[in-house]
């Protein structure tokens, strides 16, 4: 963990001012004056792949800004297994449940190594208040959040099997803009797909065997993109 003081924030070390991703993240439209009302310090994490950010029922007294990696949201299920309900990249919020409940609303578990900065929600909540662009923001972050949510719904809920795989494929295909793509477990693929963990193994094996998809290394495919798109809107 690297502790980040307001100074350091917008000028020294972190040099949120140049950050990388600063013009995609939930603070990107702040001057520095602006920025001057954020008063408690940004703390930067490395968080490993397993690692849990927060869990259901925790205190919502955070958000967080993803500036590399992946994480999963986990909602449980009444009978004790688990749905993974999103996936979020670079540049998105985490736990914006902040602005508006008391508690989160799932788990939060890095999927790979990630990298991401936490920030205090009622300092976020007040600026809102007084910064139009921030408020805006926040709601397009809101939107954005409902509309993967019936991405979700519709994409990875409905269809067989291969057209559940396929898409997830392209969808991670996409967010890479190249032919290859990072995956994860057998068992977190069915979580997100609604496919049970054999399901999930067998239909990349296939995919494998059909050189739809070449493993270059562990949990790393390139994609035939032409005939996935075939099998996912088949």
């Amino acid at each position: 963990m690297n502790k980040i003081i307001l100074k350091e924030a917008w000028q020294g070390v972190a040099n949120c001012n140049q950050c990388s991703i600063r013009n995609s993240v939930l603070f990107a439209g702040l001057t520095e004056s602006d920025f001057a009302q954020i008063h408690k310090p940004i703390n930067q994490f490395q968080i490993k792949a397993g690692d849990k950010i927060y869990s259901v029922g925790d205190e919502a007294s955070c958000m967080f800004t993803l500036r590399s990696g992946l994480v999963k949201l986990i909602q449980y299920l009444p009978d004790g297994t688990q749905k993974i309900v999103r996936l979020l990249r670079t540049s998105d919020v985490i736990g914006l449940e902040a602005i508006l409940h008391p508690t989160y609303k799932h788990d939060a578990i890095a999927l790979r190594d990630t990298e991401i900065c936490r920030y205090p929600g009622r300092d976020a909540k007040q600026l809102s208040k007084t910064n139009p662009a921030l408020h805006h923001e926040l709601m397009a972050r809101w939107e954005r959040a409902l509309n993967e949510s019936d991405l979700w719904a519709t994409e990875f809920s409905t269809g067989t099997s291969k057209q559940r795989i396929a898409r997830l494929l392209l969808m991670l295909s996409k967010e890479q803009s190249t032919d290859v793509c990072g995956f994860f477990s057998r068992e977190d693929a069915g979580a997100i797909l609604g496919l049970t963990t054999e399901t999930a193994s067998r239909t990349i094996a296939e995919f494998k065997r059909q050189g739809i998809v070449i493993e270059n290394e562990p949990n790393e495919f390139s994609c035939n993109i032409r005939q996935l798109n075939k099998i996912a809107y088949a």
